[in-house]
């Protein structure tokens, strides 16, 4: 494979990315294919990671639960409700 050939492609382009680029032509000055294969080298460069905020969890200290409620027993609880849920939309 030649890696000094152009190669010519089609590619849509999801709404935010499409306005991101339109963004940095304007702000840049420069052409659709410049932006775009600018934005493909930081992307290539480093390695497709994309820089996402590390996301913490915030442990909440509960009362506890009601009385009558067995936190042993959640998964039937669930389980009866789905049930109801269907029964509700079978009858319909």
């Amino acid at each position: 494979m030649r890696y000094d050939a152009i190669m010519r492609t089609t590619i849509t382009l999801e709404p935010d990315v499409a306005l991101r680029l339109k963004r940095q032509m304007a702000q840049k000055n420069i052409s659709l294919k410049r932006a775009v294969n600018d934005a493909l080298r930081v992307g290539l460069e480093s390695g497709g990671r994309a820089t996402v905020p590390k996301f913490r969890v915030k442990p909440h200290r509960s009362g506890g639960f009601l009385p009558g409620i067995d936190p042993d027993r959640l998964n039937q609880l669930a389980d009866e409700l789905q049930v109801d849920e269907f029964l509700k939309k079978a009858s319909r």
